[in-house]
């Protein structure tokens, strides 16, 4: 809760401990129970809701989406560990079929995280928690091609699976290369379509953005038909660094010799590429609190779950050095993550000092109004007629009708009897001190009408009052 809060809670239990100090005890008892007890209950009920409150784990809603699902499936392995180890933070996956279709659903506001690509849709309001992967743009022409170059691919079509997710890549290495005036095509084709597309020669060459893992390695060999004496052809960018410095959020990237294929190797030797950065973005409102939770809880997960998905493998920290001109991390880093991944979230005292500090007040402000509730529901519930000062006026009668000494030393010794008690009360602090002081004026006139008595019964005139 916060600071405010903390606040409006110590100062109300104060208000009441208050209110409940000064409540007379002329209610009957029964009532004074009812109502400390009915006051007990919403306290109680009060801070049950408060535990569950703070205690109760923050579920954030993600919006992911792939061509072949692994982002879904990905996010979901991750949500269902959280959920097992029972994490500060939760997530509620959903699958909204495409990557551009995520980031439309995240800048909509229909999620609080998404699982983005930098160069895809709206993220002006995006802050980056974690890196999810790094894809490689590959153009592959197929066996036995003459297709060596990006200037070998004028003129030619190109097929470019999940065209729309990769629209601003064709046109990066288009305005490089010079390819829309050298007529260059580019064809968009679904998976299912590529082996068709291939064997018909509808395209001359392939281009697809995908993670550097097992998976994805043998879907794009099995793409090709084997030969023994011919291998697919990889078509290095040799302008990576340029397009890289122009467009910010694409990465000049080396691929290492081998890559695709180890004996013969593909490519034979490290090869010119891009890369693009796959990123699980937050909400940049999300608090800082919130999301250092969930950049834990999911470097915790990917420990935990590294031999159930090679993708999990490739989640990393974010670059959050700010002064260092290689950081290549386009979407801003969350504060959040920034401290997590930099060793500065708070400690347990800086981060509840002020609710240890006002629930200390709480405690002492409950104390007192547990004792002010006991006095209230104890106080002895008596008739006026039994209240000491009544008892006292009443010695007037039996004074007067006196017949000897003996009535007067018992009434006397009534009267001390009332004052005992009284005195008892006192000390252990029950008396009510205006009483107390009408009580001896009660006394003093007794002690006199009993002087006046034994006067008479004396054979005396009884002595008039001064006033």
């Amino acid at each position: 809760m916060e600071r405010s809060q903390w606040q409006a809670i110590a100062v109300g239990a104060g208000l009441t401990a208050f209110v409940v100090a000064i409540a007379t005890g002329r209610l009957p008892r029964g009532v004074r129970i009812a109502l400390v007890l009915g006051i007990v209950v919403l306290a109680g009920g009060a801070g049950f809701y408060a535990y569950r409150y703070a205690t109760h784990p923050t579920t954030l809603t993600v919006a992911a989406g792939s061509v072949d699902g692994a982002a879904v499936q990905l996010m979901s392995t991750i949500a269902t560990r959280l959920a097992s180890t029972d994490a500060p933070v939760r997530l509620k996956v959903l699958d909204k079929g495409s990557a551009l279709d995520a980031v439309k659903a995240f800048s909509a506001g229909q999620a609080d995280l998404a699982v983005a690509r930098a160069d895809i849709g709206d993220l002006s309001g995006a802050a980056t928690v974690v890196v999810v992967t790094r894809s490689v743009v590959l153009i592959v022409a197929p066996p036995g091609s003459s297709l060596t170059e990006m200037d070998d691919l004028k003129g030619k079509t190109i097929g470019v699976v999940a065209g729309e997710v990769n629209q601003k890549v064709v046109e990066a290495l288009t305005g490089e290369y010079g390819l829309d005036s050298a007529k260059t095509h580019f064809k968009d084709l679904a998976p299912t379509d590529i082996p068709q597309a291939l064997k018909s020669k509808q395209v001359s060459a392939l281009l697809v953005v995908m993670p550097i893992t097992g998976k994805y390695l043998t879907m794009l060999r099995n793409v090709f038909p084997k030969s023994a004496k011919q291998k697919p052809v990889l078509i290095p960018i040799e302008s990576a660094g340029a397009i890289a410095a122009v467009t910010k959020y694409y990465q000049s990237y080396d691929l290492p010799k081998g890559t695709i294929q180890g004996s013969p190797p593909i490519p034979d030797d490290d090869m010119k590429t891009l890369q693009v950065p796959l990123y699980l973005v937050a909400n940049k409102k999300l608090s800082d609190e919130v999301v250092s939770s969930l950049a834990k809880a999911i470097m915790d997960a990917r420990r935990d779950l590294l031999g159930e998905d090679p993708l999990i493998a490739q989640i990393s920290e974010p670059d959050t050095d700010k002064t260092d001109t290689n950081n290549d991390t386009y979407i801003p880093v969350h504060p959040g993550a920034t401290a997590y991944f930099g060793g500065n979230v708070q400690s347990f005292l800086d981060k509840h000092g002020d609710q240890i500090f006002y629930g200390s007040m709480l405690l002492g402000t409950l104390a007192s109004l547990f004792a002010a509730a006991w006095k209230f529901m104890t106080k002895d519930e008596e008739k006026p007629e039994n209240r000491p000062l009544m008892r006292l006026h009443a010695l007037t009668d039996q004074i007067s009708k006196a017949g000897n000494e003996a009535d007067l030393a018992e009434t006397e010794s009534r009267i001390d009897d009332i004052l005992k008690g009284e005195l008892e009360k006192y000390a252990a602090g029950n008396a009510d001190a205006t009483e107390a002081a009408a009580m001896g004026l009660a006394t003093h006139r007794l002690e006199h009408l009993i002087a006046q008595r034994r006067t008479v019964l004396n054979g005396k005139p009884a002595p008039t009052l001064q006033p």
